[in-house]
């Protein structure tokens, strides 16, 4: 895809960003275990940060596509860092579209300036790829309501200042039509919250929030009572495709490399770069790369154009991640036992983009999701959903 004069001053430099200050200390952040907010301040002052969002909120007002640019930059410096620009966009947008003016103007500047940062709460104990069979209980009382219960695997579960929770306000049999959406500030009386000590993308920190009769003003509501399923997950489109192209700047980092040793490390007295069986898996890998990261932002220029571009970000969402880790996978081996090691990011990168085949949508579901663009309904066994 061609990018104009401004993404192209903009890719370059979100590039000089990611190579400068997220590379060298890809590593060493994991060890850390928690996310800079300080780099996250700095991504919101290099105007980083929610670039398709209006100006009026901080943001450039820029196409989506301009977005997805630095989602695949930053990546390639730290795909976990890539995480916070990805979900200011994603939950911006929502927060301007579903709820009240006095929120968006709230939340939505902090956010984009790296003062804020917000997470979703929407898997729970009992489930994740059925969203809409929520049972963390939400009572409305006077000009409150009330939440009871429990979320699992939420990103920046204990980093977050505030949640965009998702809760059940209709009967258990209404599914997604009685799913309401509120804005919770993590420092309310009675959230409660942990971390899991996880595989990959540690410094994102994934864990549970509790709810303990929370208490939360009707006014942070997102959309109407029991829609709010159905306005925040509209969504959830593009950022499949932000996460495709965080997967795609993942891999080719390793990539880059990997073409680089490939051309230094001899065997038989020759660059193992002359083999046909070191460079033709490279080959393969960088070609898929390049189909995901083309598709990806096709998926978002029809978005952009207001054209339907669902089946596309679903296709990416699944390939996405699958691809990277395999890629990956791929690069570590043709280091041999230099590959084999913790020192070299490869084996990071793999653990990272992993995480990504199950969070966001599975790729059971993006299938699905695909197959009903195509086919209709009779392709989703939802019952009576």
């Amino acid at each position: 895809m061609l990018f104009n004069e401004d993404q192209l001053a903009i890719r370059d430099q979100a590039r000089r960003f990611a190579r400068e200050r997220l590379a060298p200390h890809y590593q060493r952040r994991e060890k850390d275990g928690v996310m800079d907010r300080g780099l996250i301040r700095e991504m919101g002052e290099l105007g980083l940060m929610g670039v398709d969002l209006p100006e009026a909120y901080g943001g450039l007002a820029a196409p989506g596509v301009t977005a997805g640019i630095i989602a695949e930059e930053l990546a390639y410096g730290d795909f976990n860092v890539s995480a916070v620009p990805v979900g200011v966009s994603l939950l911006g947008a929502v927060i301007m579209s579903s709820g009240a003016r006095s929120l968006a103007e709230y939340w939505v500047p902090r956010m984009v300036s790296g003062e804020t940062l917000m997470g979703v709460c929407v898997t729970e104990p009992s489930g994740g790829s059925d969203a809409g069979a929520l049972k963390l209980r939400c009572r409305r009382d006077g000009d409150q309501y009330v939440l009871d219960g429990e979320k699992t695997s939420i990103t920046f579960a204990d980093s977050a200042d505030a949640f965009i929770v998702f809760a059940r306000t209709g009967a258990p049999e209404s599914g997604a039509a009685g799913v309401t959406a509120l804005i919770v500030p993590a420092d309310a009386p009675g959230v409660a919250r942990t971390r899991f000590n996880d595989v990959g993308s540690r410094i994102i920190g994934r864990g549970s929030v509790f709810f303990d009769g929370v208490r939360v003003p009707v006014e942070n509501r997102l959309g109407e009572e029991n829609q709010g399923f159905t306005h925040v997950m509209r969504g959830f489109d593009f950022s499949r495709a932000l996460i495709a192209l965080q997967c795609v700047g993942c891999a080719q980092a390793s990539l880059d490399e990997t073409w680089a040793y490939t051309k230094e490390r001899t065997a038989f007295n020759a660059p193992i770069a002359s083999y046909q069986g070191v460079t033709f898996p490279l080959v393969e890998g960088d070609s898929q790369i390049a189909a995901i990261r083309q598709l990806s932002y096709h998926a978002i220029a029809l978005r952009d154009a207001g054209q339907p571009h669902t089946a596309e970000a679903a296709m990416v969402k699944w390939m996405g991640p699958k691809t990277a880790f395999d890629v990956i996978h791929q690069c570590l081996l043709t280091f041999g036992h230099y590959g084999w090691s913790m020192d070299l990011p490869h084996q990071q990168r793999m653990r990272d983009v992993m995480g990504l085949e199950i969070g966001d949508g599975t790729a059971g579901i993006m299938k699905l999701i695909v197959a009903r663009e195509r086919v209709g309904r009779v392709a989703v066994q939802y019952g009576k959903r």
